[in-house]
């Protein structure tokens, strides 16, 4: 796969996150650890589906070096991602986390020695810029109570950066090996509902939506940004990122669930300059 088919890949995983807000609506009132825990479940046996079509079963033959990566990753940032929300204001939570973008262009130098450049910094900043005139808010973050809540968000926005930028130092980890990641996370985070939720039977509605989420935003995205950032260019990936946030924000619009308003179009503005800066920065 060439560079530029596996940041297509990568683009495609930024595509299907735009419906996880939308499709997260549809599964209430299941709690979000649930939700977590069959999505990924239904997302993980779909890929070892394929996985186990293509004859690849050894690709879940991983070091403990892999799995502590894939796991930590994605189990890792959900449970901070919730934790964030349950103890600080969600819109100001929301917004730290949207640093990832912005963490994995940054990272992108330090550890796999790519150059950054004022016009990708310059794009990456927009692309913030946009993400927090969409989220809104800030009085929320004077509340010293939330701080736990706040440092949650930060570490979700750190793991998952960190993550993404790392797995291309993991190159030789098959793609196919995500599928067991998957799982994986789909058992712990059963377990930290059984913990901390009460399960809530899925009605027809709820079950369609869950196996949307484990088809698309929590099954082949994760398969895809694997791709995109062990074979493509996470500095493009990551400034594009932003536009997942406005995008999702009018899918919500079109199914009902909000009205367009000045902030969506200025956002959207700040984020396609933002992409477009990025993308037409120098390939070195």
């Amino acid at each position: 796969m060439t560079p530029r088919h596996a940041t297509f890949a990568g683009l495609g995983a930024l595509a299907l996150w735009a419906f996880l807000a939308l499709l997260s609506r549809l599964t209430a009132p299941v709690p979000p650890l649930q939700v977590t825990a069959i999505g990924f479940a239904i997302g993980g046996a779909l890929g070892l589906a394929v996985v186990l079509a293509r004859g690849q079963a050894r690709a879940l033959a991983q070091g403990p070096l892999a799995w502590a990566h894939g796991i930590g990753g994605l189990f890792g940032y959900h449970a901070l991602y919730f934790t964030a929300l349950a103890l600080a204001p969600p819109v100001e939570a929301n917004l730290l986390n949207y640093l990832w973008p912005l963490l994995i262009v940054l990272l992108s130098a330090p550890i796999l020695g790519l150059r950054l450049g004022p016009r990708r910094l310059t794009g990456v900043a927009l692309g913030f810029a946009g993400c927090a005139l969409l989220v809104g808010g800030g009085a929320g973050f004077l509340d010293p109570a939330a701080l736990p809540g706040f440092l949650a968000a930060l570490g979700c926005a750190l793991v998952w950066a960190l993550y993404s930028v790392t797995a291309r130092r993991l190159g030789g980890v098959p793609t196919d090996a995500v599928a067991g990641f998957c799982l994986a996370t789909a058992a712990l985070a059963g377990l930290a509902h059984l913990l901390f939720e009460t399960w809530v039977a899925p009605g027809a509605r709820q079950w369609l939506a869950l196996g949307l989420l484990g088809a698309g935003p929590v099954g082949a995205a994760f398969f895809l940004w694997d791709l995109g950032m062990k074979r493509g260019d996470p500095r493009l990936l990551g400034t594009l990122a932003y536009a997942v946030p406005v995008a999702s924000t009018l899918l919500l619009v079109a199914a009902g669930e909000g009205a367009l308003t000045w902030r969506i179009g200025a956002a959207l503005a700040l984020v396609a300059g933002g992409g477009w800066l990025a993308a037409t920065a120098r390939a070195s």
